[in-house]
């Protein structure tokens, strides 16, 4: 059979995801996600009769590579939709170029509120950094009984201003007080002078909403300081082994909101959990979910979009209900964000274990 042919019988994916640069564990755990999902789906039979192809593209971590890649997968590789990215920066920026393009968009893991505004073709199977924020307030205020907190956040970065900002406008309305702001260049690894001016003004809390690989020397020089690990409470970004394998000790007790965890009990998230440790032999985080549930919710579209055109299968998102995934259950509102639990993760015995359930808001 020619290749020309054999691509005729397939339905054509692109993939735009951080494979290598300081990002690379959150798109590797993607991709693990969504390689499970296309598996299941040709295993079944595809769709409409073809298998499905994923077309990956490593953008490196950098929105550069991220725009160019897109334009790639739209123009040269003809795919049908997208999945990608993670990071809101690099979303934000691909998700541009698919508009124009007219081609639609689903990120596993972007939360930033900016990541779907004007942009009718992008959808994200995730909550976002509004949603999240106000839920990490929310717990610190009603189940930890917390009511001063310092917020530390990344200055230059989407994804952790944006967070900071809606979580502490939140801690504020619900009658808290954020005792100290402070942050950080973007790439820092230095934080004791930091933390030190934190400790000062003795919150009960800390929200550092940045990424694992930072929170790893954050969580270090914490507790050279003498600021314990059940202090810190962060968002989805610090959902990586680097994080319990470089700083488990150090931020012992410490909670962080998130898409998934792997003993959350829900039947589809049993599910996905043996299928993902049989084929990997190794638990999934929470990318992985996140890109599980992306694939498996564009792949419901395409099933039920009467045909194989990028408009149809937008449109056929757009009407998804009721999508039960390895995530919860979720619907898509008119701005196509997720609609979905979200979950509360403990940092135990270097360990990421299940703390509970809150609705988004």
């Amino acid at each position: 059979m020619s290749c020309s042919r054999a691509h005729e019988d397939e339905i054509p994916i692109g993939a735009f995801l951080s494979l290598s640069g300081p990002d690379s564990t959150f798109g590797s755990d993607t991709r693990k996600g969504i390689d499970l999902a296309v598996q299941e789906i040709n295993a079944a039979g595809g769709l409409k009769g073809k298998k499905v192809r994923v077309i990956y593209e490593d953008d490196k971590s950098t929105t550069f590579e991220a725009t160019q890649k897109v334009r790639q997968l739209i123009d040269r590789d003809k795919v049908v939709a997208l999945i990608g990215e993670v990071a809101s920066s690099r979303s934000l920026v691909g998700g541009l170029i698919a508009t124009k393009g007219k081609t639609p968009m689903i990120t596993p893991s972007s939360t930033a509120v900016e990541v779907t505004q004007n942009r009718e073709w992008v959808f994200r199977t995730c909550f976002t950094d509004e949603q999240q924020g106000k839920v990490a307030a929310r717990f610190i205020t009603n189940e930890l009984h917390k009511t001063r907190a310092a917020v530390f956040f990344t200055a230059q970065d989407t994804y952790s201003s944006g967070l900071a900002k809606s979580f502490a406008a939140e801690m504020r309305r619900l009658g808290g007080a954020i005792v100290a702001e402070k942050g950080y260049p973007k790439g820092e690894t230095s934080f004791r002078t930091f933390l030190s001016e934190i400790k000062a003004a003795s919150p009960e809390i800390i929200f550092v909403p940045n990424y694992y690989n930072e929170m790893v020397f954050v969580g270090r020089h914490a507790s050279e300081l003498g600021i314990p690990g059940s202090m810190f409470f962060g968002g989805d970004g610090w959902d990586s082994a680097t994080l319990t394998d470089g700083a488990g000790k150090e931020l012992e007790g410490a909670h962080f909101t998130n898409h998934y965890a792997p003993d959350v009990p829900w039947e589809n998230s049993k599910r996905f959990y043996a299928a993902f440790n049989a084929k990997y032999n190794h638990p999934p985080t929470s990318l992985a979910a996140q890109g599980y549930d992306s694939a498996r919710v564009l792949f419901d579209a395409i099933d039920r979009a009467p045909a194989v055109t990028r408009e149809d299968i937008r449109r056929a998102l757009g009407e998804t209900k009721d999508f039960h995934g390895a995530t919860g259950t979720m619907n898509f509102d008119e701005d196509r964000n997720a609609n979905k639990p979200i979950v509360i993760v403990k940092i135990q015995d270097r360990k990421f274990v299940y703390a509970g359930t809150l609705e988004a808001e």
